[in-house]
């Protein structure tokens, strides 16, 4: 980029991680997104447009400007100063990938300002590095279903569309803390616990592959490596469960870390399904989401849309 008057657009979807026995390696991209919206300035200045973005900082301490800064810097590279306004529709710590949203939307930031070209693949070993796992940071670089495995020497991930299902996610009313999370998992698995749950990732992918949603669910319900202790942090997900069950969804996970319970269903079952959980969590989120099969956008807005944009802010 090289005038201030060019103005840019940045689109990164939600996700979805754990997806059942898939711990920190099996992922969905989501069609919740966090937008940025900006152009070259003479200082870092971050516009909150949603209410959830209002709580961070308006400058360059900003998270999404950090890792843009990161990124920049990690191949030589100044970045330029943006003006940019930011929304979301992602619910913060909520387990659907809020900060792997955010920071790869500081990684496109860093790509576009200071025209790095990266590849998605350099894209996701960045986002991986940072957020520590490969599933909502590659779900939300590639989109569809991700499968990954992050260690410090590289960052294996394929993806695939995801066609012929649908997703509702169960969104609470309170926040919980990945850290809060992940502490009450234990420090080791009997060997025999970790096979199991080995097979059912296992098996899970393979029903994924061949549209065998129903084992899907199945296998969903068989992780040995989170859900059974974070069930506690969750009592709605033994409900949300029971309730697939009775209205004939395939099945129900945590969402990442949690407190969302995401699940899946047929087309024919959703408007059922959707208003039984309604009925049920009046005081929660229920959401019939789309999965997003594009991963993250990033374009130059033309002339047309800076005015609709800038009226829209105005």
């Amino acid at each position: 980029m090289s005038a201030e008057s060019e103005m840019f657009l940045i689109r990164v979807p939600a996700s979805t991680a754990n997806l059942g026995p898939g711990f920190d390696s099996i992922g969905l991209a989501l069609g919740l997104y966090l937008e940025i919206r900006g152009s070259l300035s003479n200082r870092w200045e971050v516009i909150p447009v949603s209410e959830e973005m209002s709580v961070f900082p308006k400058d360059d301490s900003n998270y999404i400007v950090q890792i843009a800064k990161k990124t920049a810097a990690y191949y030589g590279k100044d970045l330029s100063p943006c003006r940019i306004h930011v929304s979301s529709e992602i619910p913060l710590a909520r387990g659907l990938g809020s900060s792997a949203s955010a920071i790869v939307a500081g990684i496109e930031l860093a790509n576009l300002v200071a025209q790095l070209n990266l590849s998605d693949q350099e894209k996701n070993r960045h986002a991986s590095s940072f957020e520590g796992h490969p599933d909502n940071a590659g779900a939300s670089v590639y989109g569809g279903l991700v499968v990954g495995l992050h260690t410090e020497e590289k960052t294996d991930v394929l993806s695939f569309p995801i066609e012929g299902v649908n997703v509702i996610a169960v969104i609470p009313d309170f926040e919980l803390l990945t850290e809060d999370s992940r502490n009450v998992l234990p420090k080791f698995l009997p060997y025999k616990e970790a096979i199991n749950g080995s097979a059912a990732a296992n098996v899970l992918l393979a029903g994924i592959l061949t549209n065998d949603w129903n084992l899907v669910g199945q296998m969903m319900q068989n992780d040995r490596f989170h859900q059974p202790y974070r069930a506690s942090l969750v009592p709605h997900l033994a409900e949300v469960e029971k309730i697939i069950r009775h209205e004939g969804g395939y099945g129900a996970a945590l969402s990442g870390a949690g407190p969302t319970v995401l699940c899946l269903v047929s087309a024919e079952e959703t408007g059922r399904l959707l208003r039984s959980l309604k009925e049920a969590f009046p005081e929660f989120q229920v959401k019939q989401l789309k999965v997003d099969n594009e991963g993250s956008q990033t374009s130059m807005l033309s002339e047309e849309e800076k005015k609709e944009w800038s009226f829209y802010i105005t």
